[in-house]
């Protein structure tokens, strides 16, 4: 009887789609950025979803080239503002319903095998929670940055990507 019980939970468990969040949820990620915000989860997650317009918040993107699905299998190459430098990702969770994707950065940034991640959380009263996370196997030592730069550079560019899309959000 003990076994049937626990097969019935792992079953609801799994339909109800909470295993399906888990790039999104890693506590043993090397880096989280959360904020709190003013507007609600859908309308924040209404704007974070649209991939291929990175560049309309982020003064670090001049332009985005888009190619394959809007989800999983997307591709997305991002050009710095001086035409100079790019990155690439490429999409590899999806899940509208629970508010997150997760992206795989394959180009263009002194690290190997990073996976970033964004989810939206509803915390009611017009407020959500953003929150971001990224693990990577290593920095790559360069001349052009220091490991601290890079952090940095992330911490400046997620304040200003996640504050231009809440204001997009409560428009």
């Amino acid at each position: 009887m003990k076994i049937g019980n626990l097969i019935l939970l792992l079953v609801a468990v799994m339909a109800t789609g909470s295993i399906s969040t888990t790039y999104a949820q890693n506590s043993d990620a090397k880096k989280t950025y959360t904020k709190v915000v003013d507007a609600s989860a859908d309308n924040v997650w209404s704007v974070l979803r649209k991939m291929d317009q990175i560049d309309k918040y982020s003064q670090n993107v001049a332009r985005v080239e888009w190619s394959g699905n809007m989800g999983v299998g997307g591709s997305r190459k991002c050009f710095a503002p001086d035409g100079q430098g790019y990155f690439k990702e490429n999409i590899v969770a999806y899940d509208d319903t629970n508010r997150t994707f997760s992206y795989s950065v394959v180009e263009g940034v002194p690290v190997k095998g990073m996976v970033n991640s964004w989810k939206v959380v509803d915390l009611g009263y017009m407020k959500s929670m953003v929150v971001w996370t990224t693990n990577y196997d290593e920095f790559i030592e360069n001349p052009q940055m220091t490991f601290d730069q890079f952090m940095g550079f992330i911490d400046s560019s997620l304040n200003e990507f996640v504050g231009n899309v809440v204001a997009e959000a409560k428009m």
